[in-house]
């Protein structure tokens, strides 16, 4: 899909054609789009389809009469049927009279932007543009990373009550994408140091002014990763703790069970024996198995209070 805008006046205007100082957004766009944008600015095709690559990592490349800036931007997907987040590739394509944008799905940092909802927003100031993107890619970084500290806390609360083992599966999933997070906003941080010495494009002092905050809310953004990293990976083994520590006492309760049960075995099992009857306690007694079965009951009752005071049962 192929959407071209230009904001006049402070308005963005959706546009039908190309023109000078417009903003090119390319969402999932097949082969054909790709060669008909390549052509029509002058773009190797293989630039365009790198930000489709979702193994391709973030870098910035300097061709002839473009460049190229791919980072990474975070996206809600579905795992486990949990809604977990990744992070997808976002390419930037700096013209000198237009800026294109090239993303394999439709991605909130680009709707931000489409929805008009961006302070002093512009298609024309293409640096301060990139840093607005990049502003708000951290800032959506932070939003779902407090997502993330949301369900840690969550799955917490369970901990005292009925934990399954899909809390388990639910904490693996979040130290995934923490560590997907990790990875993605250190390789844009070494994007922006370099977008800092940036001299190919005129850069206003306001331009550097915002380029200074979004490296401020990467850091920020990174310093929260790295700290729920830390809190996830206590919280994973305090459950695994405590589920071992569950599977433990009910060893432990069946183990005195089993310790109880085998007083009236014993014994009966002894009576059982084929001797003499006249060498059997309480056999030619007329109440001996009342007998017998009361010294079963009282050695058994005795027992348990003895483990319950051991506390094992």
């Amino acid at each position: 899909m192929i959407e071209i805008y230009r904001t006049d006046y402070g308005i963005l205007n959706k546009l039908d054609d190309y023109s000078e100082g417009a903003w090119v957004n390319l969402v999932n766009p097949t082969r054909a789009e790709l060669a008909k944008i390549a052509e029509q600015y002058d773009i190797e095709p293989d630039d365009l389809a790198t930000a489709l690559d979702e193994e391709e990592s973030s870098r910035i490349t300097l061709e002839d009469g473009y460049t190229l800036l791919l980072v990474d931007i975070p996206s809600p997907e579905v795992r486990h049927e949990k809604k977990m987040y990744t992070t997808i590739p976002l390419g930037i394509v700096i013209k000198q009279d237009t800026i294109i944008t090239i993303c394999m799905e439709e991605s909130p940092v680009i709707s931000y932007f489409i929805k008009n909802r961006v302070r002093d927003f512009s298609t024309k100031k293409k640096m301060r543009f990139i840093y607005q993107l990049l502003f708000r890619s951290a800032s959506l970084y932070q939003i779902y990373l407090r997502g993330i500290d949301k369900k840690r806390i969550e799955i917490e609360e369970r901990i005292e009550g009925d934990t399954q083992n899909v809390d388990l599966i639910e904490l693996h999933e979040l130290e995934s994408t923490l560590v997907y997070f990790a990875t993605s906003l250190r390789a844009n941080s070494i994007v922006i140091e370099r977008l800092r010495r940036y001299k190919r494009l005129e850069q206003y002092p306001e331009d550097m002014e915002l380029l200074e905050d979004v490296m401020v809310e990467y850091q920020q953004a990174i310093e929260m990763t790295g700290i729920y990293r830390d809190i996830i990976d206590g919280t994973r083994e305090l459950l695994s703790a405590v589920i071992d520590n569950r599977l433990n006492n009910v060893m432990k309760y069946l183990a005195s069970i089993t310790i109880v049960m085998s007083i009236p075995t014993i014994i009966s099992g002894v009576y059982g024996m084929n001797v003499a009857g006249e060498g059997m306690p309480f056999s030619s007694e007329s109440y001996g198995f009342a007998v017998i079965c009361a010294i079963i009951l009282v050695v058994s009752i005795v027992t348990m209070i003895i483990l319950k005071r051991k506390k094992m049962l």
